[in-house]
């Protein structure tokens, strides 16, 4: 038998409050590189350093890890600083941050293993393409997949795959057809292909990728319903969390923009009405997700679970991450609109500001998927989309209250 110690990986560095005051002051040089990033497509190297710097890729590890272990609400927080200063860079923190919630999916020894620091990068498409064969102490993986955020500066890439035994489909838990698995594997066996051309967050590097023929060992595996620590973040859900902190920085950074574009116009009727109708807005956005996370974040924390959430409650926290990716695009459509002909020119803002909001607006969490799957969820039917809900694929507890809510 062998003992794991559970030692920190590196020294800790940096609470909520250092890292939310980094990821501030990080802000404004951020939106000075902004037409840069657009125009390369992908986080230049030293952006990820400053960004690296901040602590933003390592607020998901535990405390035992030697990691700051940020609530939901101060990721959310540090990750919406980011995207004030730039939305691309907002993206990319947030995928990117998400290596130290994996590390709760993942044994002891193998955490150790892979993260020789906790602030390496990982990125990756979470939704089965791929094809994973069972083989001998782990799987062979090969598949295509897109969207792969900060692939670029990536040390890991995630990925889910369909299993396979000897060429057929294994079987799953009761209720799933086909099993399916995220494999972790390192970046330099990946290939990157250069597809990243797009309306908006083009600086996100959201690239396709694909992986070959790769050797995964078991252990660098993980499902989203098996977690090897838990805690408030070895939920299936987690790593959908801090996703609204992209739109409401952007929001926000275009309507300080605006006022601030606008001062000689005080008075102007139109101006009044229209900034104050997308305070209030965002106004709505923010308290909406902060306010569900602040809830679930409650019940986590005293060692319950997201069951003992009302279905009112467990519906919120997908519904507010919606609303905040819509409401984003709406306000700056609208500020678009106010400020005519002065929102097409470089180096004007509000185009990409307008470009990026439209594009991670169709983000899966921002479409009526979520609304089907929290309707469905309320009334009693089967979401499309239960991850959403943390009703993570192949949980028994799932499954059950799928047939019970409100029956």
């Amino acid at each position: 038998m062998t003992i794991v110690s559970e030692q920190p990986i590196a020294p800790e560095r940096g609470d909520a409050a250092e890292i939310l005051a980094r990821a501030q002051a990080v802000a404004p040089r951020l939106r000075e590189r902004s037409a840069e990033i657009e125009r390369l497509r992908r986080l230049p190297d030293d952006i990820v350093e400053m960004l690296r710097d901040t602590g933003v890729f390592r607020m998901g590890f535990a405390r035992r890890w030697g990691g700051p272990e940020l609530t939901s609400v101060e990721q959310t927080e540090v990750i919406e600083a980011i995207a004030y200063g730039d939305t691309s860079a907002g993206w990319c923190a947030m995928i990117g941050s998400d290596t130290g919630l994996y590390a709760s999916f993942l044994a002891e020894h193998v955490v150790q293993e892979m993260f020789s620091s906790l602030d390496m990068v990982t990125a990756g498409l979470l939704f089965p393409v791929g094809r994973a064969e069972i083989v001998s102490g782990g799987y062979r993986l090969t598949g295509r997949w897109q969207f792969g955020s900060g692939i670029t500066h990536a040390d890991w890439v995630v990925s889910g795959a369909f299993l396979y035994r000897d060429g057929r489909p294994e079987p799953g838990p009761e209720g799933i057809a086909h099993a399916s698995r995220l494999l972790m594997v390192p970046r330099e066996q990946v290939e990157v292909l250069d597809t990243w051309h797009t309306t908006g967050l083009a600086g996100s590097g959201s690239c396709d990728y694909t992986v070959t023929d790769v050797f995964v060992p078991e252990g660098r595996t993980l499902l989203l319903n098996a977690a090897h620590a838990p805690g408030p973040l070895a939920q299936p859900e987690v790593h959908m969390r801090n996703m609204p902190g992209v739109a409401l920085g952007a929001a926000r950074a275009a309507l300080d923009y605006v006022r601030s574009e606008s001062a000689s116009r005080a008075d102007d009727y139109r101006l009044q009405v229209t900034v104050a109708e997308c305070e209030a807005e965002l106004l709505a956005a923010r308290c909406a997700v902060y306010g569900s996370l602040r809830r679930q974040w409650e019940v986590l924390a005293a060692g319950g679970t997201l069951d003992e959430l009302t279905p009112e409650e467990r519906a919120a926290l997908p519904l507010a991450r919606l609303f905040a990716f819509r409401a984003a695009r709406s306000i700056v459509a609208r500020l678009y609109d106010l400020r005519q002909t002065a929102s097409i020119y470089r180096p004007s803002p509000l185009d990409r500001w307008l470009r990026d909001t439209t594009t991670m607006c169709q983000h899966v969490v921002a479409q009526d998927r979520i609304l089907q799957s929290a309707g469905a969820y309320l009334l009693g039917g089967t979401p499309s989309f239960g991850l959403c809900l943390g009703l993570a694929p192949g949980n028994p507890t799932a499954r059950a209250q799928l047939g019970q809510v409100n029956r």
